[in-house]
């Protein structure tokens, strides 16, 4: 006994009693490993795509920034006067500057899409290296880039290996490059042997950039070389005291910052989604050891007759719940590295955000990310563990040792105090605003209706079958069954954790997708007026005024009215929104309005976007000032409109107020009404060659239901990725019920034989299984459906405002719910029977032998 009781005080009795439960259950232990495997792995893998596509930005603008210590940028696409750059190379903080022209281009012959970048290569090479071409010597029309670097003859251009790619050009051939509304033919010279790998750059002299196309007088950049006496903040002093209106102080990590900012709810939201079937897998721990506790409720009695205290067997379930989780996260890890490196290397880095779309780089696991994945994993399989190790330390010892095997149950009427508690405070949770853009609060909440959903289960399981006792029914195995759950809430809860965590996040996802796609579908229906619409395709097509009267004459039109979107940066710290230049008031054009204002106020109205309202804190009737001309332009907000499709902002300013304030006239978008328009395909093609011969290239026209289809398929595109995640977690849910209940079963052999021994046949066996299955699985669908709604309400209008600043009505997709409830209550049902199958099968009088 003394030896006994040393084991039993020792640390070494807790691996006896895990792999003999292994042992016995293995398939058991199995899911729910890996249930937090496929958790981890999923939310690693999301980690790692996000990482490497955001190391693969910042390394492309740290390539292209070289060495300059600062920046100054133009605050809109127009850029700023070039008189700016004589006066900050004389200040004492600045030690050299190198002008920049930058635009967005295409290749003549293959359109592809390109970045056009002018410099000063003397000034160039003291700052910014990396632009500096390599003449090609070899005297042959192949791709064979050798030889040193030189200067730029004003014909010259020299592409990135990725440009090279793209065009399809060789050394020494023309290449017609378009940009800024004009076309011109450029001499390949060489290559750029400083741009790294994936991005597509051309450079050509600065003189060329502004004399062929339309930059003369002003610049984009300047990339700045601080003295050796100054310091970066007196730099940066200096420059924000002379910088004028229309320029921005920046920087490579700045730009790198405010792309980051931009993508970072998506990247959050994403990597929460992907940790749903993370708990999904804690919830199926929670299953499995739970009826772990159950089976060994005797084996614990005799430990603690013999010595074992009530926290020692509390430890023993949480060391199991370690051992899971530890299996699972580091499985889940090296799945999730898997999975990154072949999503990357197949599909690449965009996951359906748009934000980062060109080449990933290397995948750079961190140490750090590696051991949060990894006590996530941990932390949710011993969280799973703790309740049930929590109850069996409970258990009294005298009556577990004469009870079988599963026969304690819980005869009470469940608690529901905690559950209503943890509602109330998600009710709290989704007051609170956002921490530093970040809907922290919005998730906590989410997981506080969970846990309070789960918490209730048994209560629920109890209040809406009681009723079902007073009915005059004929089937005994349907009474059997329904006595059986009311006798025995919490193996209910045990059973309906998983399912309960899935089905509601399910639920909830679904409900704010619909919602969000039909808010979409509704507003590009209000704003889509027009029968045609023409842009210039990847990059900015200028139609000047005689262009815009001509196109205005065409026959066919009935209305056209002309366009131009830029970009406008109002804070340097944030990304830049767009400025749109359009009339208001058209049949063409129209804007779906929140609010407007009331008053009739002097000055210059603009309209903002919601986005840019809830970004920049704007109301109705505030004054701001946009940074338009050199000493800025006082405007007020006139009103603020729905728009769902630029995240960082938007801003629309009268026609007539744009050209008054710039002298600009040039337009690169049409909205047209057509005389004829159900004849809109001829009509579509004839204007089509015809806008083009008026502005010397091949513009895009497409119409309204054409736009309408492409926004649905990309906002689809956008969500597949969160489809996937929800269809795992839930899926993991559907396996694990069925394996929870399967196990349920397996702990009732006796009872079955029992009832076998009285005449109750296998069919009739089978039947009450069934029965089970089908009433744990309403008890389950009604307290999904309910956590579901909820979830949703706090993702429509808490999560998505605060991460996107988006908001929408709520949109229930009925069909879609009913699909999934059916799907439910019949998975329930067979896993009952198939579980009952072999149960049944078992010979009654071996059944109810006594064990001792």
């Amino acid at each position: 006994m003394t030896s006994v009781k040393q084991n039993v005080q020792s640390g070494l009795i807790w691996h006896w009693l895990f792999i003999g439960q292994l042992r016995a259950f293995p398939f058991r232990y199995i899911f729910a490993a890996l249930s937090i495997a496929i958790g981890i792995a999923l939310g690693f893998s999301v980690h790692l795509i996000n990482a490497s596509a955001s190391d693969a930005f910042g390394d492309a603008v740290r390539n292209l920034s070289g060495s300059s210590d600062a920046q100054v940028a133009g605050a809109t696409n127009l850029g700023f006067d070039e008189q700016l750059y004589p006066r900050i190379y004389r200040l004492a903080e600045v030690a050299d500057v190198s002008p920049v022209i930058e635009m967005s281009a295409i290749f003549g012959g293959t359109g592809e899409r390109v970045k056009l970048i002018g410099i000063d290569p003397f000034r160039a090479a003291a700052i910014t290296p990396t632009l500096l071409g390599r003449q090609d010597n070899s005297g042959e029309q192949s791709a064979g880039r050798t030889g040193g670097q030189t200067a730029f003859p004003i014909n010259a251009v020299h592409l990135s290996d990725a440009a090279f790619t793209l065009s399809k050009a060789k050394a020494g051939e023309l290449l017609k490059i378009r940009a800024n509304g004009a076309t011109h033919e450029f001499q390949v010279a060489g290559d750029l042997p400083g741009i790294e790998a994936g991005q597509a750059v051309a450079v050509i002299d600065i003189a060329a950039a502004q004399w062929r196309f339309d930059r003369l007088g002003v610049l984009d950049r300047l990339d700045i070389k601080r003295a050796e006496n100054s310091t970066q903040s007196s730099l940066a002093r200096a420059l924000e005291k002379m910088l004028p209106s229309d320029a921005r102080l920046s920087g490579a990590e700045n730009e790198i910052k405010k792309r980051t900012s931009l993508s970072r709810a998506y990247r959050v939201n994403l990597e929460m989604l992907a940790l749903v079937a993370l708990v999904t897998g804690g919830f199926l721990v929670y299953s499995a050891q739970s009826l772990s506790a159950q089976t060994r409720q005797q084996q614990f009695a005799l430990l603690r007759i013999l010595g074992l205290q009530k926290n020692s067997l509390q430890r023993q379930l949480l060391l199991e719940g370690l051992a899971l989780g530890l299996v699972g996260s580091v499985l889940g890890i090296i799945l999730g590295y898997m999975s990154a490196y072949l999503i990357l290397t197949i599909v690449g880095s965009d996951l359906g955000g748009g934000y980062f779309s060109g080449t990933p780089g290397p995948i750079d696991v961190t140490i750090t990310a590696v051991f949060v994945f990894l006590g996530l994993g941990i932390l949710t399989a011993m969280s799973g563990s703790f309740s049930p190790g929590r109850r069996a330390a409970r258990l009294h010892p005298a009556q577990a040792i004469k009870a079988s095997t599963g026969s304690l149950q819980n005869t009470e009427h469940p608690a529901w105090l905690p559950g209503i508690l943890l509602l109330l405070i998600a009710g709290f949770l989704v007051w609170l605003p956002a921490i530093d853009g970040l809907p922290i609060f919005g998730y906590l909440a989410v997981a506080a209706v969970l846990a309070g959903a789960i918490w209730l289960t048994p209560w629920l399981a109890r209040t809406l079958l009681t009723p079902l006792t007073g009915i005059v029914r004929r089937s005994v195995a349907f009474d059997l069954a329904l006595h059986h759950i009311l006798r025995s809430p919490a193996q209910a809860a045990a059973a309906l954790g998983g399912i309960v965590a899935s089905v509601g996040l399910m639920i909830a996802m679904v409900i704010m997708v619909s919602s969000f796609r039909t808010s979409v579908d509704n507003w590009l229906e209000s704003i889509l007026s027009a029968d045609l619409y023409v842009s210039g395709g990847f990059v900015e097509t200028s139609f000047d005024p005689d262009q815009q009267k001509q196109i205005s004459q065409l026959p066919g039109i009935a209305v056209v009215e002309f366009s131009k979107t830029m970009n406008i940066s109002l804070d340097p710290g944030r990304p830049p929104v767009n400025l749109i230049i359009r009339p208001v008031q058209s049949s063409n054009y129209r804007l779906s309005l929140i609010d407007t204002t009331k008053q009739d106020i002097a000055g210059i109205p603009i309209w903002i976007s919601e986005p840019a309202a809830r970004i920049y804190d704007l109301q109705v009737d505030q004054n701001i000032r946009l940074p338009i001309s050199a000493r800025g332009t006082s405007v007020y907000v006139a009103g603020i409109w729905s728009d769902y499709a630029r995240q960082q902002g938007a801003l629309v300013m009268e026609s007539e107020d744009y050209d008054k304030l710039t002298g600009d006239f040039e337009r690169s978008e049409l909205a047209i009404s057509l005389q004829d328009p159900e004849n809109i395909d001829a009509e579509t093609e004839r204007l089509k060659r015809q806008i083009g011969n008026v502005a010397g290239s091949d513009p895009e026209i497409s119409n309204a239901a054409g736009i309408r289809n492409i926004a649905l398929r990309l906002f689809d595109r956008s969500f597949a990725i969160t489809y996937g995640l929800e269809a795992v977690a839930i899926l993991i849910g559907m396996v694990g019920v069925g394996a929870t209940f399967a196990a349920q079963v397996g702990t009732r052999i006796k009872e079955f034989g029992m009832l076998r021994h009285i005449g109750f046949g296998r069919r009739k066996i089978i039947a009450m299984l069934a029965y089970e299955g089908m009433l744990l699985g309403l008890v389950g669908l009604a307290a999904g459906v309910a956590s579901g709604l909820a979830i949703s309400q706090i993702l429509v209008h808490v999560i998505n405002p605060q991460s996107f600043n988006l908001t929408m009505n709520t949109s229930i997709p009925y069909i879609v719910l009913l699909g999934i409830s059916a799907a439910l209550l019949v998975t329930s049902g067979l896993t009952a029977i198939f579980a009952g199958r072999r149960a049944a099968a078992t010979d009654a009088l071996r059944a109810v032998k006594e064990d001792w």
